[in-house]
């Protein structure tokens, strides 16, 4: 690799305005346990963290000391999600500093709908631009019907159909990938992002194809930070399982704003969109203008990111609240087994 400045690593005003004109900076392209790895202008960096509990993500940019982080920047834009599993309480950062969310499907079964709004929700909350890319256009007879569907989700998106392997087909990306612009690769495993990383960055890193139902191989096992042939950067990630919602309100209202814009003409500003007169929504699904699984998608999106978006205390109010409710309707039921409460 030939020697970077910061501004060939992505640095910008944003991180002039806090770090100062003559840094010690710079951006982070793996994290391992116990050390991160790091490109600066002097070269790169193999740097081991002080103390626990310090959250660093894949394009962070920081200033260091040689061998230490010594203070992560604020991102302009950060990519995170709920941590995977019903104990976790932890938002745990995906990506920073990304321009671009490149949604990697592939047309065939994996191509989701409710799967593809979730990663524009995501999109939207984080600041970045959504790009949907349909890998494996070249095993389907019509890929045109597979971007019709993934354009219809959103005004904001683009979408483009690619095959991976394909190094021209590949170029269809670079006006997102010039020079200190950053492109992240999220999605499920199989669908063609190491290929595509691969092909950007004329690497040669393992790839995996799908299983027979159409679901993919795990093989790439962390994030890391590339630079493409057109100059910009890529982050690939391991395909997720989970994804869950938390501080996306906005981004799921961008995202569904058909469904949006009509709750806000229901009668009750606290309308469920069930049977409550005067609502919007039911009226446009009674009469065909809106579609009930969408509706219900978006109600879905909605619920669960209220919920991982709580703070702590208020999860431990509410657990508090359901046991004093279990407790009591516990005591109520003791009650009338044993004759002392009446039916």
């Amino acid at each position: 690799m030939t020697q970077l400045n910061l501004a060939d690593l992505g640095w910008s005003d944003h991180f002039t305005r806090q770090a100062g004109e003559s840094p010690r900076a710079a951006r982070i392209s793996a994290i391992h346990r116990g050390r991160l790895e790091a490109l600066s202008p002097e070269g790169p960096l193999d740097l081991t963290p002080k103390g626990a509990g310090l959250a660093f993500a894949v394009g962070d940019f920081i200033l260091h000391d040689g061998t230490r982080p010594t203070e992560r920047l604020v991102p302009e834009t950060e990519i995170a999600r709920r941590s995977a599993g019903t104990a976790a309480a932890e938002r745990q950062l995906i990506a920073a500093n990304v321009g671009t969310l490149g949604i990697v499907t592939s047309c065939n079964a994996d191509f989701s709908v409710p799967r593809l709004e979730r990663y524009l929700a995501m999109a939207e909350a984080s600041g970045c631009l959504p790009l949907i890319l349909l890998t494996k256009a070249d095993l389907t007879e019509d890929p045109a019907a597979f971007l019709r569907q993934a354009e219809r989700l959103s005004p904001l998106v683009t979408a483009l159909a690619l095959d991976a392997r394909d190094t021209e087909e590949a170029a269809k990306l670079e006006p997102w990938l010039r020079p200190g612009m950053t492109l992240a690769l999220v999605g499920s495993s199989g669908t063609g992002k190491t290929t595509l990383l691969n092909a950007l960055s004329g690497l040669s890193e393992r790839t995996g194809g799908l299983r027979g139902d159409d679901r993919g191989r795990h093989h790439t096992t962390f994030r890391s930070l590339r630079q493409t042939r057109f100059g910009g950067w890529i982050i690939d990630t391991p395909g997720m399982r989970e994804l869950g919602m938390e501080g996306a309100s906005e981004g799921i209202d961008v995202v569904f704003s058909d469904v949006s814009d009509l709750a806000a003409g229901c009668r009750f500003s606290d309308c469920r969109h069930e049977s409550e007169p005067g609502c919007a929504v039911k009226a446009a699904v009674d009469a065909g203008e809106l579609d009930a699984e969408r509706l219900a998608r978006w109600q879905k999106l909605r619920r669960e990111d209220r919920h991982n978006s709580e703070s702590i205390a208020e999860a431990r109010a509410r657990f508090r609240r359901f046991g004093k409710t279990t407790a009591h309707g516990n005591a109520r039921r003791e009650a009338k087994e044993a004759g002392w409460e009446e039916e």
